[in-house]
């Protein structure tokens, strides 16, 4: 991945506060500040078969932090059968309810799922799908945050899934997390899975205001996971006049 970052005098908005990028597989319920985009790639690898899955994820903030778009790019490597390609790509929306700044904040986010997978080759559903997620963040000590997630995601002709996810953030510094997920899942079909994910992060600030973030984590019972975010500003800091 390139990026062309202009050297602004200002740092991000994120350089100034904790790492609060985010999470593995547990989502936090905060939106990009104003004026600051956020890259994301995520590669989870399972150790039982050759299967494998990266997706691509992009944030930008719409106005102010009260409104988030953003899209979602799967890639993916299946079993019975074996192929790899394009899965189903997602479009979102995230509103802040209560604020990012707020003890408990919280963050619903809608999701248009798109039929972009070949349905031949296992890589998609041949459906729209929508997703409903509410993500809220918990501020418990100077140190210490938990993040918690419940969603649907509901396809045409295809299972209804639910999701409930919690994690704890320990701060050990502004620009070193540890962190541990736990993720269940569970399909109309009958079909569930729970998954244990703990993992670290840590961050890399420049002075041109680029935040990067890499991450490592391992699944239990899936395998090892890889993370690595890139933030900065696409606009010039603003002048407390401007609108």
């Amino acid at each position: 991945m390139v990026l062309t970052v202009r050297p602004y005098d200002r740092p991000t908005v994120a350089q100034s506060r904790p790492i609060a990028d985010n999470s593995f597989l547990v989502e936090e319920a905060y939106n990009q500040e104003r004026d600051v985009v956020q890259h994301i790639s995520a590669w989870q690898r399972s150790l039982r078969t050759a299967a494998w899955a990266f997706t691509f994820t992009q944030e930008w903030p719409v106005g102010t932090q009260a409104h988030q778009l953003s899209y979602a790019i799967p890639v993916q490597r299946t079993e019975s059968p074996s192929s790899t390609g394009l899965g189903d790509a997602a479009l979102n929306y995230r509103y802040q309810l209560r604020g990012a700044e707020d003890r408990v904040a919280i963050a619903p986010r809608l999701s248009i799922l798109l039929p972009t997978g070949s349905t031949a080759r296992g890589l998609g559903t041949g459906h729209f799908g929508m997703q409903l997620s509410v993500p809220v963040s918990v501020s418990l000590a100077s140190s210490l945050v938990s993040h918690w997630n419940a969603g649907v995601t509901a396809v045409p002709s295809s299972t209804t899934t639910y999701n409930l996810g919690a994690s704890v953030i320990w701060l050990a510094r502004p620009t070193f997390n540890v962190m541990l997920e736990v993720l269940w899942t569970t399909q109309s079909g009958g079909s569930e899975s729970f998954v244990v994910n703990p993992g670290i992060r840590w961050a890399h600030n420049f002075a041109s205001g680029l935040q990067v973030v890499p991450g490592i984590a391992y699944s239990f019972d899936v395998g090892p996971f890889l993370y690595l975010s890139f933030e900065h500003r696409f606009r010039a800091p603003r002048s407390p006049a401007d609108p």
